[in-house]
């Protein structure tokens, strides 16, 4: 049975502390790792649960049958070119704007 999220444990509760939580995509990558595979990294086609070896490119290869997957394959994030960073951002702010936001203000740098 998982255990409940805890607002600035498992995410942020403040700006403040989602600017310092998810500062580069790397940050991003290892959080959806950790949501992904609460447990550790599960191979999806041996079932092999255990540390992937990773590759430069952010894929993680399985110890055990080589296969290689990523924790952003299947979601939303899967193969796209814009960074995480702006990715979670935009979702902070989406989620935290009482009266909406319009495309303009996300499309403004």
């Amino acid at each position: 049975m998982s255990r409940r999220l805890v607002a600035g444990e498992d995410y942020p509760d403040t700006y403040r502390a989602f600017v310092e939580m998810f500062p580069d995509d790397e940050a991003c990558l290892r959080y959806i790792e950790r949501l992904r595979w609460p447990d550790g990294f599960f191979c999806p086609v041996c079932g092999t649960v255990g540390e992937p070896w990773r590759t430069t490119r952010g894929r993680l290869v399985c110890s055990s049958c080589r296969h290689q997957s990523s924790a952003t394959a299947g979601t939303i994030f899967d193969k796209t070119r814009t960074p995480l960073t702006t990715w979670f951002e935009t979702a902070w702010h989406l989620t935290t704007a009482k009266n909406g936001m319009s495309a303009q203000t996300l499309s403004t740098p």
